[in-house]
């Protein structure tokens, strides 16, 4: 009876948001004081999910083939950490994993943002309830993760060997983690909307929100490039696939909110501008949803294959998305804005940050759903591809980059002293870059050497505003947003790097062969077959040299049974200095195999400086913390 107590919660929980909005409702038309009750009711609502998402998981674990999601995703050969993370490796564990996370959000946005006026609060709240209303609907009638067999079949299908991978146990949850956190800021915009309540005090219950949406979609978005860069054994660490494009057009508004949301907690400003990113952030998250769910994209990413389940989630996107901006339309004009700035300032280069931003989000918002709407209009297949991304956001992000070095240098509201001369160092640093860029490398494309100019220059930019400060007392704030836009320039000069410096060898070759790439010998010394827990494979045996050292390395291809796939596992060699990148190929009747083969320096930048941007934002959310803690304690 366990999968029967899950889905007897998902109902309850369904129940207590239909009973929450309708309290909320009465409360901020002042008909009833109901701000205990719903506050309670959020709380138990996310417990709910919480216990269903355990019970889906302890199916999975038990591999419980009565179970139809279990019986179509698991197998009980499957190692157990593939079991577990198999729960949220398919459609309806991925939605319930969803839920839960939008659950737990309410009733974390009902414990600790009490600072709030309780109008407001409560507000959010409904806003939050009626969110959940939706998606409860969408997995009690149209995915419910608890369906039963019977009979229960005697071996389960298999999850999809692309996904048995350890990503899967941290790159899907941490994403939804940043999905789904957006709903709160969506739902205290749309709360404060109709109290009446847009100000410094929502700007601050708003701000870890967003903060920590953006630090697991800024880790979600990293983990999984590095993810399909070593899994996919194509040699590259993005695609502009679609699916790809859904959680960078989230991470892009989330980070134009970020930067709004501190302009109106510091100077009461950018009212209108911070409602409308935070409804705009996560109606992204719902297109992304809407892309991976509706079965219209055919991709390793791709959970969903019936598309009546794409019109359930697109008429949640229409309802919410229309509400909201409605909601947006009537209150707007309302919305008072704090006090002016003038041109030159900190809070007119978050402006022009904010707009750079959103260019590029429509950029890359067009690029992905030109090609599906053309393809249901006329019924032929379109692409767009990393051409157009490249040649039209590129160059806007070279722009933002710069920015990126120049905002923090700016004061709020007027700056009264020459910005020129607190240029002058990266500037330097960054014409330095190029020329020789220009002069040494010909074949580079003028984005790369751009590249390479720009993280040259941001890297002294982002020491600057530490510059002279007592490293124990400057706040923890500051040192998030150095470390933050250090990690920004990290990764641009990683990008840059491995597009000016890749060099790739495509060969046939036999045991005994030697090939070279870039600065290695790589010799071919054996293939043998291996086998593992539910895989048979050949095994290649290559060592490379480079000067005095040598490097094994034993790339495969894999043959799974349940079901029945072929995959390819890389092998690379991780340096200081890049990345040596091997795939083995099929063999042809003289017993050649086909080599792949990648020398990318300096690649591994692309990561690092990833995860330096999560720490951080990660360091300016604790600094939040503190202060926030501080103005309580002495309150």
């Amino acid at each position: 009876m366990i999968p029967e107590a899950g889905l007897a919660a998902l109902w309850l929980a369904a129940s207590l948001s239909v009973l929450g909005l309708f309290l909320s409702a009465l409360h901020v038309r002042g008909t009833i004081d109901a701000d205990r009750p719903v506050r309670g009711l959020a709380v138990v609502q996310g417990l709910l999910c919480l216990f269903a998402f355990v019970i889906l998981l302890i199916v999975f674990a038990r591999t419980d083939l009565s179970v139809a999601l279990v019986a179509e995703n698991s197998h009980s050969a499957k190692p157990f950490i593939y079991k577990v993370a198999g729960a949220w490796g398919n459609h309806e564990g991925s939605m319930l994993l969803w839920v839960t996370v939008l659950g737990l959000s309410g009733a974390a946005l009902a414990t600790f943002s009490r600072q709030l006026p309780s109008r407001t609060l409560i507000a959010a709240l409904g806003a939050q309830a009626a969110l959940a209303l939706g998606f409860h609907a969408f997995l009690l009638f149209a995915s419910n993760p608890f369906a039963r067999l019977d009979p229960a079949p005697i071996e389960g299908r298999g999850l999809n060997p692309l996904l048995q991978d350890p990503g899967l146990a941290f790159h899907p949850p941490t994403l939804y983690l940043g999905y789904v956190g957006l709903s709160v800021a969506f739902s205290l915009a749309v709360g404060a909307m109709l109290a009446g309540d847009v100000d410094r005090q929502l700007a601050r219950a708003m701000r870890p929100w967003v903060l920590g949406a953006w630090i697991f979609l800024t880790l979600g978005i990293t983990a999984g490039s590095y993810w399909a860069y070593y899994e996919l054994g194509w040699g590259g660490w993005w695609f502009w696939d679609p699916v790809e494009n859904a959680s960078l057009m989230p991470w892009l508004a989330a980070t134009a909110l970020l930067h709004s949301v501190a302009v109106l907690g510091a100077r009461n400003a950018l009212k209108a501008w911070t409602m409308m990113l935070a409804v705009i952030a996560f109606s992204m998250s719902m297109v992304g949803t809407f892309l991976v769910r509706s079965g219209i994209l055919t991709s390793v990413h791709a959970f969903a294959v019936d598309p009546t389940r794409g019109a359930f989630i697109l008429a949640l996107l229409g309802i919410y998305v229309t509400a909201a901006f409605g909601i947006f339309a009537v209150r707007a004009a309302n919305l008072r804005e704090g006090a002016p700035f003038e041109p030159v300032s900190r809070e007119a280069g978050i402006v022009v940050n904010n707009l750079l931003l959103t260019v590029i989000l429509g950029i890359v918002f067009i690029g992905t759903l030109y090609p599906l709407s053309a393809e249901a209009l006329t019924g032929e297949k379109m692409s767009v591809g990393a051409p157009y991304f490249n040649s039209v956001a590129g160059p806007l992000a070279i722009l933002l980059g710069v920015l990126l070095a120049v905002g923090p240098l700016l004061s709020w509201r007027q700056e009264r002293r020459p910005i020129a001369r607190k240029l002058a160092i990266p500037s330097l640093f960054a014409a330095t870059a190029l020329v020789i860029a220009l002069l040494a490398m010909p074949q580079a494309s003028l984005l790369a050497k751009a590249g390479l100019a720009l993280a040259a220059g941001l890297l002294p930019a982002t020491i600057i505003p530490l510059i002279g400060r007592n490293p124990l007392r400057t706040p923890l704030t500051i040192w998030g947003m150095a470390i933050a836009h250090l990690g920004a320039a990290v990764s641009i000069g990683g990008m840059a790097a491995d597009t000016a410096f890749t060099t790739e060898k495509l060969t046939a070759a036999a045991p005994g062969d030697t090939v070279d790439v870039g600065p290695w010998l790589v010799k071919f010394e054996s293939v043998s077959p291996v086998a593992g827990p539910n895989w048979t494979a050949v095994e290649a045996e290559l060592r490379a040299s480079r000067g005095g050292g040598v490097h094994v390395l034993k790339p495969q291809s894999r043959y799974f049974t349940d079901p029945p796939t072929e995959t390819n596992e890389a092998a690379i060699q991780t340096l200081l200095s890049g990345q040596l990148y091997t795939v083995l190929g099929k063999s042809d009747a003289e017993g050649r195999y086909q080599l792949r083969l990648w020398w990318k320096p300096l690649v591994t930048l692309i990561w690092f400086g990833g995860f330096l941007i999560a720490l951080g934002g990660l360091l300016a959310l604790l600094g939040h913390a503190r202060r926030s803690w501080r103005r309580r304690a002495f309150r």
